[in-house]
């Protein structure tokens, strides 16, 4: 049996650590990572606390294999009450850090309070101070890196640290560890900022004891093996995300100009081939062999010998067919920016490919435009506001505020042209044509989001038998087109998420886009050589709708209802107009993405108003939540 691990709580306004340890019960419940941040958060916070206050509780977390030699074992897990939304704040990264901070003796960190002055965490070998971080503060990310490992004299010192995105509040500022990785939904960049808390810095030379070292060993080869036996696994290694690109705007399923069409024309040098001419290499995660991501050079103009990684395929969109740019080039300086500045990619491009369209339809107020053109396609006014936005200038200023904000100040009639759910940003995919998906975005514990329960795979075709295998139903249209069944598909995919969070295990190594990869009965072998806990396949699928449902209660607590569950208008009201001969025309259909709803909250135990049953929180050990165990 593996020891238990700890978790640190640091009152950032009295400056006082205290480590405890997670109960096993709620280790078995709840796994690590996102499981356990989303039973501390509904623990711990209160109903109606403002998000940028010293009340909000911030978690950190590592998975519960992360560290360990299970496939693509990096993830760490950033939790809190968001402020772009006001509800479930949750962002997932890859990298370093969360194995090392598991190395330095801890799981989770839960942060509260506010510091008086800029302060960063130091975590090393069980110990944890706060240290003064005022020659820190205003560095951007890589530079604040760069500065703590230069002052500890030590280049394995991995830190997760916010940029000026942060610093000034921006309200989907992403949390950076390395020089790409990003957690970079929900804000909780912003969330470290308010609390004056520049970063967290993490060196140990602690073991993770495995239950069964030589079985873990043994598993976790064949699972990697198989993994990378994949074709899946060799073209992320050859393009990364990059790839996504090429399929989805060929088809139609790309949002383009905003909102305004779903297939961008002349757009060769946005294909994954266009990198070539910039990349200096792969790179890849803690203890990952898939290598998908690039390193990069810049060649020419005034950001000429910049080095970056990336960009990731919410890059593309974000500063290439949102915004109606076709220039690699302006992607891989916009992306280098948002890594640098510490912003959401998803989130800015978002923002400013509805600016752009609410300027072609003069609903933009002059004085707030100034001398930016934001004629579509303008590559310069999409460098020159991605930096407005994150050091709050002029129009960025507003669009700093999110969607929902943002649209209070420029008046209620541009929302309408905002692709958001819930107050977060869509990424720039776009579901007219395939319901699960559009289901996926609705229904999200996070807002808009394509990485809470998205089944990816229905975009292949595959046999009804193979559908059946994978989810354990038969009846499962092979048609990504279709409404029937597709909401039980969207169901297994979010239990199947909120155990690879909870794991700490890289979605990409999942059934994610690929249908070879583990699922439960894989997972359920894991946890028990990692940890010596046993569940069966059925319970780990059931800690991840119990995770799910957690997070459901969350946004309930909060305000929310069945009509956050929805899509904008524009997604029943406006056909897509291009595309191949299968999407062009489509939209959603009113009534049948109604009775997708409502089976969709079925398949949780959910009643029409998408609350958990007395009886489903009975089966999920709920029913005496918030226990305030910790």
């Amino acid at each position: 049996m593996a020891q238990e691990r700890n978790a640190a709580f640091v009152d950032l306004s009295t400056g006082t650590v205290e480590v405890k340890e997670i109960p096993r019960a709620v280790r078995e419940k709840y796994l690590g990572g996102r499981g356990i941040d989303a039973y501390l958060l509904y623990n711990l916070l209160k109903p109606d606390t403002d998000p940028l206050g010293p009340d909000n509780v911030l978690t950190v977390s590592a998975g519960l294999l992360t560290g360990t030699p299970s496939p693509a074992p990096s993830r760490t897990h950033i939790g809190a009450k968001s402020p772009l939304t006001n509800l479930f704040g949750s962002a997932n990264m890859g990298g370093f850090f969360g194995a090392e901070l598991r190395y330095a003796g801890f799981d989770h960190l839960v942060v509260t309070g506010k510091a008086d002055k800029p302060v960063y965490l130091w975590v090393n070998d069980g110990t944890i101070e706060i240290r003064d971080a005022a020659h820190l503060w205003g560095k951007d990310t890589v530079e604040t890196m760069v500065t703590l490992r230069e002052e500890m004299d030590d280049e394995d010192v991995k830190v997760l640290t916010i940029g000026v995105g942060g610093e000034k509040l921006v309200r989907y500022a992403n949390v950076m560890t390395g020089i790409k990785n990003a957690g970079g939904r929900t804000g909780m960049g912003a969330v470290m900022g308010s609390k004056n808390l520049k970063a967290i810095a993490a060196r140990g030379s602690l073991p993770i004891a495995l239950a069964d070292p030589q079985g873990a060993l043994l598993y976790h080869k064949k699972m990697i093996d198989y993994i990378q036996s994949s074709k899946f696994a060799e073209i992320m290694g050859a393009w990364g995300t990059l790839y996504i690109y090429d399929v989805t705007n060929s088809t139609g399923l790309i949002r383009t100009r905003n909102f305004q069409s779903n297939q961008s024309q002349y757009s060769e040098d946005l294909e994954a081939e266009a990198i070539e001419p910039y990349s200096v290499g792969t790179a890849a995660c803690y203890g990952c062999t898939m290598h998908c991501r690039h390193k990069y050079k810049i060649k020419e103009g005034p950001w000429k010998g910049v080095y970056d990684e990336g960009p990731e395929y919410t890059s593309q969109g974000a500063f290439g067919t949102e915004v109606g740019c076709t220039s690699m080039h302006t992607v891989l300086v916009a992306n280098h920016l948002v890594n640098r500045l510490g912003i959401d990619t998803l989130e800015v491009g978002s923002m400013i490919g509805w600016a752009m369209e609410l300027y072609e339809k003069g609903l933009l107020p002059k004085e707030l435009v100034g001398d930016l053109d934001l004629t579509w396609g303008n590559d310069e006014a999409v460098i020159q506001l991605t930096q407005d936005i994150a050091y709050r200038r002029g129009l960025g200023d507003i669009l700093a505020e999110g969607p929902l904000r943002a649209a209070e100040k420029l008046g209620p009639e541009t929302l309408q042209y905002n692709i958001q759910i819930k107050g977060m940003s869509n990424l720039q995919s776009d579901e007219r044509a395939t319901p699960s998906l559009a289901l996926n975005i609705a229904t999200s514990t996070r807002g808009s989001d394509h990485l809470r329960s998205r089944p990816a795979i229905d975009l292949y075709h595959l046999p009804e038998p193979v559908l059946a295998k994978i989810y354990g139903k038969k009846g499962l249209s092979s048609d990504y087109r279709d409404y029937d069944g597709k909401a039980w598909q969207v169901y297994w995919q979010a239990c199947l998420y909120a155990v690879v969070d909870a794991l700490g295990i890289c979605k990409f190594q999942t059934v994610f886009m690929s249908p070879n990869s583990p699922t439960w009965i894989e997972y359920s072998k894991m946890i028990e050589l990692a940890t010596g806990i046993k569940l069966t396949p059925e319970q780990v699928m059931e800690v991840g709708d119990r995770i799910y449902t957690t997070e459901r209660m969350f946004n309930l607590r909060e305000g929310a209802t069945r009509a956050d569950d929805w899509l904008p208008e524009r997604y029943f009201d406006e056909p897509a107009p291009a595309g191949l001969d299968a999407v062009r025309g489509l939209f959603i259909d009113r009534e049948k993405f109604t009775k997708m709803i409502d089976e969709y909250y079925e398949h949780h135990g959910w009643d029409s108003e998408g609350v958990p049953t007395p009886a489903t929180l009975t089966r999920l050990n709920l029913d005496q939540q918030p226990a305030h165990v910790l």
